[in-house]
């Protein structure tokens, strides 16, 4: 019965947030359900005297100590205390850290909360993926203001992969098909031309790539989205976008997703240069 349940608390210990200390805290003490495993949690500890507080406090509470410490003065200094004054400790980094520095010959950088950076750099990933799919093929203006970049040509010229790959560099890229018989979307003018990128191609390599995506839809080869006639009016109305815009151009012919996104990447790069010497 629930009632009847022992108890045991832990303190988490960490120069960052804890939730690593704590997912491990967690998943053990799952194991143990006729206990009830009261945790409490010590982040941003980056001095001893905190440290001495914890450990009066532990002692007095009969307390398990968890921790992760990067900082290896910290470290040492809790598993001294807790050593000395009777009081079960885990280091959880410590034996991995130990582990990686013997395989690697490289001593940890010993800074807090790198985790966090790396979770961090992942929802932006994420963010920048959602905002590719949202602002793909034109279906909201209103995104092109926010993007980081704005791909535009016609169809074909692979303005969404080249989204998605730029998306999991955490960049937010919005897309714009040029079509003549559509006129494009006034927001589209209002981008910086450093930020948007026109995509231009050969007319037989597109008049292929059309066909056979004709043939993947079962439609017929013959079907005008793949006329070189109709492919050169669109071309050229694009070329005529393209010059209204003063943007950058990137021929894609040949070349692979990886190819056209990494030089738009050293296009990036050198405006921020730019910005930052400005």
């Amino acid at each position: 019965m629930q009632g009847n349940r022992q108890g045991q608390l832990i303190y988490v210990v960490s120069d960052s947030i804890g939730e690593t200390a704590e997912l491990v805290v967690r998943a053990g003490a799952s194991q143990f359900d006729r206990f009830l495993i009261d945790v409490q949690k010590y982040p941003y500890i980056e001095d001893k005297e905190s440290i001495d507080e914890i450990i009066a406090s532990a002692k007095e509470s009969k307390a398990m100590i968890v921790f992760t410490l990067v900082i290896p003065e910290l470290n040492a200094y809790i598993t001294q205390q807790a050593a000395l004054h009777g009081i079960p400790a885990i280091d959880v980094m410590g034996p991995l850290m130990q582990t990686l520095q013997n395989m690697l010959q490289e001593p940890p950088t010993g800074k807090p909360g790198l985790v966090r950076r790396l979770d961090e750099e992942y929802f932006r990933k994420v963010d920048a993926i959602e905002f590719a799919v949202k602002y793909d093929d034109g279906r909201d203006p209103r995104g092109l203001l926010r993007a980081d970049v704005v791909l535009i040509g016609v169809s074909r010229t692979s303005k969404t992969p080249l989204s998605m790959y730029l998306a999991n560099k955490r960049l937010k890229v919005a897309n714009v098909p040029l079509v003549p018989e559509v006129e494009p979307p006034e927001e589209l003018f209002q981008v910086p031309p450093e930020r948007c990128i026109g995509l231009t191609i050969n007319p037989e390599q597109l008049n292929g790539i059309r066909t056979e995506r004709l043939k993947a839809l079962g439609l017929t080869a013959q079907a005008n989205y793949a006329n070189l006639d109709r492919i050169a009016d669109e071309l050229a109305y694009s070329n005529k976008i393209i010059e209204r815009l003063g943007c950058p151009v990137i021929d894609v012919s040949k070349k692979a997703v990886e190819e056209t996104a990494n030089i738009i990447l050293e296009m990036i790069r050198k405006n921020n240069l730019r910005s930052e010497k400005k």
